[in-house]
């Protein structure tokens, strides 16, 4: 009956999502309406007593209005991308009391530094909130919380399979002896960062060595991904590609497919190795050829009840902040392509169809958390908003002749 249920909204809440969107998109509009959603949130976290600043928003379920918050621990992989939204709405507005604010929720996670590594979180958790106060600052503290939090998960690390461990809560329960999920791609950019900024050099043979085993076990003969990889530690060898959050070992899960996307769209960044470019380009191009018109996809790609299955705004927020990056390391055909399907995802993400508005005070409606839990579907939920505002912000770099990542 849940899922009926749920099938339902989903039906009645995108029946207006499916077209593709007209208009163009209007980038400092877009901006000044996430700066007025991040000041409703702030005024909500308000309280008589003031704003708590270890509990961070979430999510708002498809029949609320408020944001539910959770106390930001170890636990809490999603803890970094509110103060990462409020960094970001700084860069843009210049207002000193979002400053501040940001400043205050950043230093809740300062413990993460001092705490020995849960899971492969804490790229999420530190460089979406440190990572973008240093960019913007330059305050030695924030620095250092970094290069010790990258040397925390660079614990994780087993030289024997090549790759970090994901989740070690899943090495008994599962029979998962040592597992890697796609979105740990993501957190490989604070070690190569940490080992260009006075960390340890080691940081970046990690994360190169990660990225490559990732490659080659990690992905299906058509360039679609597998959400978990499961390795004998013995041998190193791969035992198998499974699904923990899509809808079958064999599907394509979007979110997945998203982290792939952007993972190795940094990681030849950093390396320059064209070999990642060309990878880059292979999981992009599967991704976009199978999406629907408005070019924000399903939560997974192979859910047999598509039309009727729910979208996922995440991932198309995660891809176009991608895409934007990937485009500059691209001659005008490629790139231009690329570009182009971007600045559609964020077209569709800032039309009424995907846009909160007044409604609720975050960002984005339609994205789906864990489809096979029934959590957080059809929900606005945080991480959507903090690569939504990232791409909008990019986007605004290349058109004013900036570097992409400011």
């Amino acid at each position: 009956m849940k899922k009926i249920v749920v099938g339902m909204a989903v039906m009645l809440g995108l029946c207006a999502c499916t077209q593709r969107p007209s208009g163009m998109l209007d980038v400092n509009k877009a901006l000044d309406y996430c700066a007025e959603q991040t000041l409703r949130t702030l005024t909500e976290l308000k309280t008589d007593s003031g704003i708590d600043y270890t509990m961070m928003p979430r999510n708002i379920m498809a029949d609320e209005n408020h944001w539910n918050c959770r106390k930001a621990t170890k636990e809490e992989w999603c803890a970094g991308f509110w103060p990462g939204v409020l960094w970001y709405d700084y860069e843009y507005t210049q207002d000193k009391h979002i400053l501040e604010e940001a400043e205050k929720f950043t230093h809740s996670l300062e413990f993460l530094a001092k705490t020995p590594a849960y899971d492969h979180d804490l790229g999420f958790l530190i460089f979406c909130s440190y990572g973008n106060g240093y960019r913007l600052t330059q305050t030695p503290a924030y620095k250092q919380v970094i290069l010790d939090t990258a040397d925390s998960l660079a614990t994780l690390f087993n030289p024997i399979v090549g790759t970090m461990l994901s989740w070690p809560r899943e090495v008994g329960p599962r029979n998962w002896p040592h597992n890697t999920i796609m979105d740990n791609m993501i957190n490989l950019e604070m070690l190569f960062w940490a080992s260009k900024n006075g960390g340890n050099p080691y940081l970046y043979d990690i994360a190169v060595s990660h990225a490559d085993k990732t490659m080659k076990c990690q992905f299906r003969p058509d360039y679609t991904s597998y959400h978990v990889a499961v390795y004998d530690t013995i041998t190193g060898n791969l035992i198998k590609g499974v699904t923990h959050q899509g809808y079958a070992d064999s599907t394509m899960w979007a979110r997945g497919q998203a982290w792939a996307i952007y993972g190795y769209t940094v990681v030849y960044r950093e390396t320059k190795d064209t070999k990642y470019l060309d990878f880059a380009q292979k999981v992009t191009d599967v991704y976009l050829n199978r999406l629907p018109e408005d070019k924000v996809p399903y939560w997974d790609f192979d859910d047999p009840s598509i039309p009727n299955a729910p979208r996922d705004a995440s991932a198309a927020a995660v891809v176009a902040s991608a895409l934007l990056e990937l485009s500059t390391y691209l001659p005008n055909g490629k790139g231009k392509q690329y570009k182009d399907a971007a600045i559609e995802m964020l077209t569709s993400m800032s039309s009424n169809a995907y846009q909160s508005g007044k409604s609720k005070p975050s960002f984005l409606l339609h994205s789906t958390g864990h489809w096979p839990n029934h959590s957080e579907i059809d929900a606005s939920i945080i991480y959507a908003d903090y690569y939504y505002i990232e791409a909008l912000l990019r986007l605004k770099r290349l058109q004013e002749g900036k570097n992409v990542l400011g």
